[in-house]
């Protein structure tokens, strides 16, 4: 049963693009009061102080919030114009605009969630009022107004249901070439993944290797990897719609080739020629799997207190100490491995990366190598590599797998890779949310209640398009990120909001998608179970909320 909606269609304001860029002038504005307001918080003698950003989390994690409120709207009025450049701007787009421009003002000036319970508003800057009422303009009283109604977002449902099956509910802006990697990603998804994908995760199963030898073939793990090495020598927007395509059919899928792609860009950027071509190659081919060793317990995202030793012995470094949370380490064969090659040098200073060869495991035998060892940790969702915690005693590495050849460029090496990682995330996060929302859109269609179709209320209506709508922001903004990358253009701030934002975007979206299902959303049987499950860890790894907020809040009070 389809939805019943208005037969009128929902004209837009002529003026539409002259008051997005007029509202976004005025955010942009405000913005700038808010950095002088957080800056004279956290500010001495020239300097900023890290307790004065502890003691003031409200306003600095605030203020980060803020801006990737504003930075989310430009992306949305840049992705609007190109597409109208383009004769692509129809009215599914348009209406996805009008909303995100209405929802996102309101919040600005009303509460930005950044968690659930924790509301961000600008009376907590303690900024003078008069700033605030320059900023709230008729027109973005109006764009707020006329937006985000009842019929705008009835509207758009009805068309995302006559589009139901699409690579996404709106043109993303992509170029042909693009799209027919989209194309390609899903269609293996829908074949190889998606079928079974609820199984693996019910069974805490491994991705079967007949399935990691496909991506291989399809060049999956040397997407971004040079032509010189191997690989199809993409860019990192490239990545983003494979990692999207795939992890909207299982995160874990979608997370594979991440382990590789941080390999990679460590290699590519912190490795010497001859690092370069013994393991590109290799990687980019499939033949052999990395994994990523960086995390301690009680650590975290204190990367500067790492422990775990190497000590140079001859021809090897003995590696001593402990790590958690690893992922896909039993049948990886090589790990990015972060460790303390000089104690005497505090801090981040004394840490270097190997590249830690290791013969692959298997459940009854994990860690077939002398000096290493370790236990499954049992998580929640992101499952189909499995999450480990892992002790080294005297395991041996060549000592020419010391990254880059020298001592002490650990921390460097890995900063290097953050921008990446966190776009990749943050793609990630959109397709976990386009599969929520796939989920719920067609739960809503054939679920009948009070005899009419679960789509035909209200509040279903509202939640399934603001999910259409943010996975639109997130995406814009995403997108954004990896072609300033893909430029040579710094990018660790837009990278960053695109991460916190998608996270929060895809377990709102997962949350929602659930509600619809109404009980039986909470049977494991149902995949939106998985794929809540699944969402929650976007918010956790690659730099926890809190800590991204705090590194945006930075990056902005630098300026």
């Amino acid at each position: 049963m389809s939805l019943t909606i208005p037969t009128e269609i929902i004209q837009a304001p002529k003026t539409l693009f002259a008051d997005m860029d007029t509202a976004v002038t005025s955010v942009q504005d405000l913005l700038s009061v808010l950095i002088e307001s957080v800056r004279a918080k956290v500010v001495v003698d020239g300097r900023i102080k890290s307790e004065k950003i502890e003691a003031e989390q409200r306003a600095t994690h605030g203020l980060a919030w803020v801006a990737t409120y504003v930075e989310a709207l430009k992306e949305m009025r840049g992705h609007a114009k190109t597409m109208q450049s383009e004769g692509r701007y129809g009215e599914m787009e348009s209406l996805i605009t009008r909303i995100a421009f209405s929802e996102y003002l309101a919040q600005i000036f009303g509460g930005i969630p950044m968690n659930q319970g924790e509301i961000i508003r600008l009376s907590d800057f303690g900024i003078p009022a008069s700033a605030i009422k320059t900023a709230y303009t008729q027109t973005v009283t109006d764009l707020i107004d006329q937006g985000n109604t009842p019929a705008i977002r009835t509207r758009l449902v009805a068309l995302m249901e006559a589009a139901e099956g699409t690579a996404s509910f709106g043109d993303a802006g992509l170029d042909e070439t693009m799209e027919a990697f989209r194309d390609e990603m899903r269609r293996f998804a829908e074949a190889e993944v998606s079928p079974h994908a609820h199984e693996w995760h019910l069974k805490n199963e491994y991705i079967p290797m007949d399935v990691v030898d496909k991506m291989a073939e399809m060049g999956v793990f040397g997407l971004t990897i040079p032509e010189e090495f191997g690989g199809m020598g993409l860019g990192k927007e490239a990545m983003c719609v494979v990692s999207e395509e795939l992890s909207r059919a299982y995160i874990g899928v979608g997370s594979l080739g991440t382990r590789s792609e941080i390999a990679a860009e460590l290699i590519i950027c912190g490795g010497t020629q001859e690092q370069k071509e013994h393991w590109l190659p290799r990687i980019a081919s499939g033949e052999i799997l990395p994994t990523a060793v960086f995390t301690e317990p009680n650590t975290g995202s204190d990367l500067a207190s790492l422990k775990t030793r190497a000590v140079l012995d001859g021809a090897s470094y003995k590696v001593t100490g402990n790590k958690t949370w690893i992922t896909h380490p039993v049948r990886a064969d090589v790990m990015t491995l972060m460790v303390r090659t000089n104690p005497n040098e505090p801090g981040y200073k004394g840490l270097s990366m190997l590249l830690a060869e290791k013969p692959r495991g298997d459940d009854a035998t994990p860690f077939p190598a002398e000096g290493m060892d370790g236990g499954e940790i049992e998580v929640l969702g992101y499952r189909g590599m499995k999450e480990y915690e892992m002790s080294f005693d005297n395991f041996a590495v060549k000592k020419e797998n010391l990254l880059g050849g020298v001592e002490g460029q650990g921390f460097k090496q890995l900063m290097q890779t953050f921008e990446s990682a966190r776009i990749q995330t943050a793609a990630r996060a959109i397709g976990v949310a386009q599969s929520a929302l796939d989920l719920g859109l067609r739960y809503a269609q054939d679920r009948v209640q009070f005899g009419k179709s679960l789509i035909n209320f209200p509040r279903v209506i509202d939640k399934l398009a603001m999910m259409a709508v943010e996975i639109m922001i997130a995406r814009q903004l995403s997108y954004f990120s990896a072609r300033q990358k893909d430029h040579d253009k710094r990018c660790d701030l837009e990278a960053g909001m695109a991460k916190l934002l998608g996270a929060r975007i895809a377990w709102a979206a997962a949350d929602n998608s659930l509600q619809i299902h109404g009980g039986n959303g909470f049977a494991l049987e149902y995949p939106i179970s998985r794929v809540l499950c699944d969402a929650r860890i976007l918010n956790i790894f690659e730099g926890a909320g809190e800590i991204q907020a705090q590194v945006i809040a930075r990056r902005l009070l630098d300026k």
